[in-house]
């Protein structure tokens, strides 16, 4: 019997708004516990939440960038549990009337192009964190509700991926829709970004679904994928062993790449929703969605194809400077001053990003794209040789000074005077008889070793093409 993998993902963001969903607390992370709290995000009796309007403003954005249908008129709701890091004892959410209904998320996952459905956006606050001692001898735990009414968009796939390598497309391609349009800095290491898998497995052809299990604590995309994979093989063995798969949470232990069982979901649980009485209804009209939508940006997809058919890009070199809209933007803008296409990208996307830290951040970049038009030029102009402009690159970088302020402190001015470079061959020719006749003999990979010579001899400032030219005038 022939299995398929059936997955759905539910993607938590982060809202990079200033302050909290329903209070003017700040949302910046890593500050010390409990100082960023008021009565409202810690559920005091008696105080009254009120929307942040950003959060309405970049839930429709997203919403509009992936496709979804803006519903009108929206309900926050009540979802009652009680945890320590839960202080109201209920989380504030939407239920049956979402922000955003619909929309899609394109892959490419194993060459093969797909839409991946999804089901909804919702908002809704964060809950708190709890800390447990490391102290065997005293085992406490601790409360820090900084992160309690933080905003986040709740993003639900349909059950519509089949493999850990589409799930992982899926992640990738949200996280740069979300970050192109500004809404979320998606960073996985601080939880503005997290994701719980729902994985069954049914007989290929059949609609109805297996059982399900979701698998949480996963840090990054490449966990993601190795706990899908790892559950369609486990799942796989139970089914075949005629082994009951249990409806259950399972935590993914990297350490041993494995997932393990946390608890049982047998039963569901009974989160008694109902319209929250402190907030009123949502209304959006059509012409608000419409201003909203001007506001949106060229997106990833679009931007891709676009750099390979107007600056004729290979995919490889397109897909890498459409990481980010900020490196597309620094792209175009050297492109702009008069740069060919394909040498801005290569100088960009083969020498420029091995120096780079955050792709998000081009902007603030030591570099401008000024400076790196400047270095290009004086590359077109033979001032400097490719091989002195790496050095000058990593030198700018260092310094924060431009190309024509390093190639004249340092003196690397490339070489282009004929008889100064002639004389040097002469001296290189004479200084290797035996590599000249091995040469006229037919071994042309010798001559490698006389233009490495002739550059040594220069500094590495000698221009290229003349050594080459002048050498083989004086070999034939």
């Amino acid at each position: 019997m022939e299995l398929e993998a059936v997955i759905g993902l539910e993607v938590h963001a982060q809202l990079n708004t200033k302050t909290k969903i329903f209070c003017g607390c700040p949302t910046s992370f890593g500050s010390e516990s409990n100082t960023q709290i008021c009565p409202v995000c810690t559920g005091m009796p008696g105080v009254l939440p009120v929307l942040n309007r950003e959060v309405l403003h970049k839930s429709i954005l997203a919403g509009l960038a992936l496709n979804c249908k803006i519903s009108e008129y929206s309900v926050f709701d009540r979802k009652n549990y009680f945890y320590p890091d839960l202080p109201k004892a209920y989380q504030i959410s939407q239920f049956d009337k979402p922000i955003c209904i619909g929309g899609v998320v394109p892959i490419v996952a194993d060459g093969v192009k797909r839409d991946i459905q999804l089901t909804r956006i919702h908002m809704e606050e964060d809950a708190g964190k709890n800390i447990h001692s490391d102290d065997i001898s005293n085992p406490v735990s601790y409360v820090d509700y900084n992160r309690t009414g933080v905003p986040l968009m709740e993003i639900v796939s349909e059950p519509d991926m089949h493999t850990g390598e589409e799930a992982y497309q899926y992640l990738s391609n949200l996280r740069k829709i979300l970050r192109y349009i500004n809404v979320s800095d998606c960073n996985m290491e601080e939880g503005s970004f997290r994701c719980d898998v729902n994985i069954s497995l049914r007989p290929k052809g059949e609609t109805k679904l297996g059982e399900k299990v979701e698998v949480k604590n996963m840090n990054s995309f490449k966990a993601v994928k190795a706990a899908i994979e790892y559950e369609i093989k486990r799942q796989t063995i139970m089914i075949e062993d005629k082994e009951r798969i249990k409806q259950e949470t399972r935590l993914w232990n990297p350490d041993k790449s494995i997932t393990e069982s946390m608890r049982s979901k047998e039963e569901a649980h009974d989160y008694r929703y109902f319209p929250d009485p402190d907030l009123a209804p949502i209304t959006v009209t059509q012409d608000q969605i419409k201003k909203i939508r001007e506001e949106l940006p060229e997106l990833p997809v679009q931007k891709l194809e676009r750099f390979k058919k107007e600056y004729a890009l290979p995919d490889l070199d397109a897909e890498t400077l459409c990481a980010s809209r900020s490196l597309a933007d620094y792209f175009e803008s050297v492109v702009k001053s008069g740069h060919d296409a394909k040498k801005a990208a290569n100088w960009i996307a083969n020498e420029l990003l091995s120096f780079v830290e955050n792709i998000e951040s081009m902007d603030s970049f030591k570099v401008t794209p000024e400076m790196m038009s400047e270095m290009l030029s004086l590359i077109d102009k033979s001032v400097i040789s490719g091989k002195i402009a790496k050095k000058v690159l990593s030198l700018m970088i260092e310094t924060g000074k431009t190309a024509s302020r390093i190639v004249e402190d340092e003196g690397l001015k490339q070489v282009t005077d004929t008889g100064a470079i002639e004389a040097m061959v002469d001296d290189v020719l004479k200084a290797n008889p035996e590599i000249v006749e091995e040469i006229r003999n037919g071994k042309d990979k010798a001559k490698g070793f006389l233009v490495g010579q002739i550059m040594k001899a220069a500094k590495g400032k000698a221009n290229p093409q003349l050594v080459n030219e002048i050498l083989a005038k004086k070999l034939s």
